[in-house]
C-alpha cells in the first residue's frame, strides 16, 4: 500500500511543500515500475505523467471535477490517488483495477476511454450539461500529442473554439503516441520543444531562488508571472490560438510547481484554455527512458534489469509481417500501411526492410483507409494492418471509399478476437458483424501462422488481373489474433488441407467409415483448438465427431456446411466473435434456408461487456472450452 490513508483531493496534495511533493512523485513512480513489472501494462506514458497527475489534483478534485484521460493508459496514477492503490496489486486482472478509466470503477473516472481523441468532445459535452444546470465544476481533457493526430479531435477543437465552453485541454506533449509520432503537427511541437531547450534551466534557476530565504518564493512566482505573459505574445502558440483557443505554455510536465501555477491561472481565465506540458515518456526509469515504444506495453519485465519477459513463440502479428517482407521482396508495389501500430502490428521489421513503402499516418484509421484507396488507384498494392477495434472507427471509409468503388485492397486486422488484459474497450469481437456485410468483401479468418501465411499471400492477388479471386470480392480482410497460437497441425489426429478460396475443410473426423451420423463441429478462426480437443474427448467417449475448419467468413463454404449438417445428429457453431451478425448466426440461417433442422448449440461471444482477464479465462467464461463444448454435445446426444 503506497498511503496508510488515502489523501484527500485537492487540499492534501496543495499543502506538500516542494520536498514532500518530490518524495510522493518518487514513491508513485516506484509502484508504477514494481506493479507493471509483475502484471503487465503500459508503463512509460504512466512514468511520463506522474508528476502531471499529481499537479493537477493539487488543484482540482477529481470525485467532482470532471478530468477526462484521453486514451486511458497513463491513467494508473489517477487511479492510485483516488482510491484504487489495493487494486494496483491486480492491475488489470479481475479482481484488480482495470488497465483504463470506467465508469463503474469510481466516481473519479470521467469518462470510459480506451480509444483515442475522445477526450475533448466529452469534456465539452459535460461542460454544457453544467453550465445549463448551473453547476460549477472544472471540466479538463488530457491529450496526448499522439491523439491530436486523430480528425475527432480537432472536431472538438473547433466546437470548443466557436462556442467559447469554457474547458481547459492539457496538451501532454511527449514526443509520442504508441509509434513515433507522425506528421505536421508533430513537427511544430517538435520546434517548440527545440526553441525551449532551457527548460531544464529554467527549473533550476526557480529553485535556486526559492531557497532564499524571505524573498526567494515571491520573486520566482514574479518572474513566472512576467514569463508567461512575455510568451502570450510570441509565436509559438499561434497555432492553437489561430482555432481559438487561449495557449498557455509549453511548461515543464515534471515541475509540479509550475504546473500547479498554468492551472490556477487557466481557471481565471474566460473561456476555453490549452496548457501545453512537456513530457517524457518513461522519466525516471532509464530503461523505460532509452525504449518507450517497448515499454509503451509490456508483459512483464525484470524491475531490476528492466528485461522484459518474451516468448519463444511467433505471434500470428509477426508472421503476418513475416510474409509481408518476403511478399514485398518480390514486388515492389507491395505497400504497408497503418495507424501508430508499427510495432503492435509486428510492420517494424517492414519499416526497416522497405522505409519508404511502410506509411504510418498516426492514429487517424479512417485517413490510413481512404489513403491506402488512393494508394491502390494510383497503382500500387496496400496492405492496410490495423487493429480490429480500431478499424471500427474507418466503417465509412471502408464501405463508401473502398467497396463502393470496388478497389481492390488487402486489410489485415490483427487483434481480432478476445484481447485479454486490456478489457473490453480492446476486444476484436464486432469485425464479423460489422464487416460482413459489406459488398464486394472476402473476409478469411486463419486459425494457425500456417494458414495465415496462405491467405495473405492469396489476398495480394486482388491487385493481379488474373487473380483466382472473383472481381466483386476484391476487398480482401484477415482477421486474426495477435496471440501466440498452440495449433494441432501436428497432431496424428489432424487432417491437414491447403487453402482454396471460400473453401473450407474437415480437419478432423473420428465417423467410422461410411457414417455420415454423429457430432458435427463448424468453426472458425483461432477457436479451432478448443473445437479440435473438444472433438478428441467425444472420440475418447466413443462418440464420432467431425471438425469443419471454415477458413472463410464470406463467401461461406455453404455446399460443405450443408452436406455435413444434414445428416448430423448435433450441430455445433464455434467462433471468438459476438453471434449476431457473426459465424453462427450465418451457418443457422444457411441451414434454416435449406430446411435442416436438429440439435444445435452456439458457441460465440455474448454481446456485452467482457472483462479484463486472460483470453483463456475469457473464451471458458463465455463457455468456449473443450470441456464445456463435449459436455454439451454429450448431454444433448443423451436427450434423443
Amino acid at each position: 500500500m503506497l498511503f496508510e490513508k488515502m489523501p484527500v483531493l485537492p487540499e492534501d496534495l496543495a499543502a506538500m511543500d516542494e520536498k514532500q511533493t518530490a518524495e510522493l512523485c518518487a514513491d508513485l513512480r516506484k509502484r508504477l515500475i514494481e506493479t507493471v513489472a509483475e502484471n503487465g501494462g503500459h508503463l512509460a506514458s504512466n512514468l511520463g505523467a506522474v508528476e502531471l497527475t499529481v499537479a493537477l489534483y493539487s488543484v482540482y478534485d477529481p470525485h467532482r471535477d470532471r478530468v477526462i484521460w484521453d486514451v486511458g493508459h497513463q491513467s494508473y496514477v489517477h487511479k492510485i490517488l483516488t482510491g484504487r492503490d489495493a487494486g494496483m496489486d491486480h492491475l488489470r486482472h479481475p479482481e484488480g483495477t482495470a488497465g483504463f478509466p470506467k465508469l463503474a470503477e469510481s466516481d473519479a473516472d470521467a469518462f470510459n476511454t480506451g480509444h483515442s481523441s475522445t477526450s475533448v468532445s466529452a469534456a465539452i459535452g459535460y461542460a454544457r450539461g453544467f453550465e445549463l444546470s448551473g453547476e460549477k465544476r472544472h471540466v479538463i481533457a488530457v491529450i496526448g500529442d499522439g491523439a491530436l493526430t486523430g480528425g475527432m479531435a480537432y472536431e472538438a477543437l473547433n466546437d470548443l473554439a466557436q462556442s467559447r465552453t469554457k474547458v481547459i485541454v492539457v496538451l501532454n506533449d511527449n514526443g509520442m503516441s504508441i509509434d513515433k509520432n507522425v506528421g505536421g503537427l508533430a513537427k511544430y511541437l517538435g520546434k517548440i520543444r527545440k526553441k525551449h531547450s532551457y527548460l531544464r534551466a529554467k527549473r533550476n534557476l526557480r529553485r535556486f531562488l526559492q531557497r532564499i530565504p524571505g524573498i526567494g518564493r515571491p520573486v520566482a512566482k514574479l518572474l513566472t508571472k512576467i514569463k508567461n505573459r512575455v510568451k502570450h505574445w510570441v509565436v509559438e502558440g499561434k497555432f492553437f490560438e489561430n482555432l481559438g483557443l487561449y495557449y498557455l505554455g509549453p511548461i515543464d510536465g515534471h515541475d509540479v510547481y509550475a504546473m500547479k501555477m498554468i492551472f490556477e491561472r487557466a481557471n481565471e481565465i474566460d473561456g476555453p484554455v490549452l496548457v501545453h506540458v512537456q513530457t517524457q515518456k518513461g522519466h525516471g526509469y532509464e530503461p523505460a527512458e532509452k525504449n518507450p515504444e517497448i515499454y509503451h506495453g509490456v508483459p512483464g519485465f525484470d524491475p531490476a534489469t528492466g528485461e522484459v519477459k518474451k516468448s519463444t513463440r511467433c505471434s500470428l502479428s509477426k508472421s503476418f509481417s513475416r510474409t509481408l517482407c518476403d511478399l514485398a521482396e518480390k514486388d515492389e508495389k507491395i505497400t504497408a500501411v497503418t495507424a501508430a501500430m508499427s510495432i503492435g502490428t509486428g510492420l517494424q521489421e517492414f519499416a526497416e526492410k522497405y522505409p519508404g513503402r511502410l506509411f504510418d499516418v498516426g492514429i487517424a484509421e479512417p485517413h490510413a483507409i481512404t489513403m491506402a484507396a488512393g494508394l491502390a488507384l494510383a497503382g500500387r498494392k496496400p496492405v492496410a494492418v490495423i487493429y480490429s477495434t480500431f478499424l471500427q472507427r474507418a466503417y465509412d471509409q471502408i464501405l463508401h471509399d473502398v467497396a463502393l468503388q470496388k478497389l481492390p485492397m488487402v486489410i489485415g486486422l490483427d487483434r481480432a478476437g478476445l484481447c485479454g488484459y486490456d478489457g473490453e474497450t480492446h476486444h476484436g469481437i464486432y469485425d464479423f458483424a460489422y464487416i460482413g456485410h459489406i459488398p464486394f468483401t472476402t473476409v478469411a479468418a486463419p486459425s494457425s501462422a500456417s494458414q495465415l501465411d496462405l491467405m495473405l499471400r492469396m489476398a495480394v492477388k486482388v491487385y493481379d488481373e488474373d487473380s483466382e479471386i472473383p472481381e466483386d470480392r476484391r476487398l480482401f480482410v484477415i482477421r486474426y489474433p495477435a496471440r501466440e497460437r498452440f495449433t494441432h497441425e501436428e497432431d496424428p489426429d489432424f487432417i491437414k488441407s491447403g487453402l482454396e478460396y471460400g473453401k473450407g475443410a474437415i480437419c478432423f473426423d473420428s465417423r467410422k467409415p461410411g457414417s455420415v451420423s454423429g457430432v458435427v463441429i463448424f468453426s472458425i478462426g483461432e477457436v479451432l483448438e478448443q473445437a479440435f480437443e473438444a472433438a478428441q474427448i467425444l472420440k475418447d467417449s466413443g462418440i464420432p465427431a467431425v471438425v469443419f475448419d471454415a477458413k472463410f467468413f464470406e463467401p461461406l463454404d455453404a455446399e460443405a456446411i450443408v452436406s455435413l449438417a444434414r445428416y448430423a445428429n448435433v450441430i455445433v457453431t464455434c467462433e471468438d466473435a459476438i453471434s449476431d451478425g457473426g459465424f453462427s448466426e450465418k451457418v443457422r440461417l444457411l441451414l434454416a434456408e435449406r430446411n435442416i433442422s436438429g440439435n444445435t448449440a452456439c458457441f460465440a461471444l455474448p454481446n456485452t461487456l467482457i472483462p479484463n482477464d486472460s483470453v483463456e479465462n475469457q473464451l471458458a467464461s463465455c463457455g468456449i472450452s473443450a470441456e464445456n463444448i463435449a459436455g454439451v454435445c454429450k448431454k444433448m446426444l443423451a436427450k434423443d
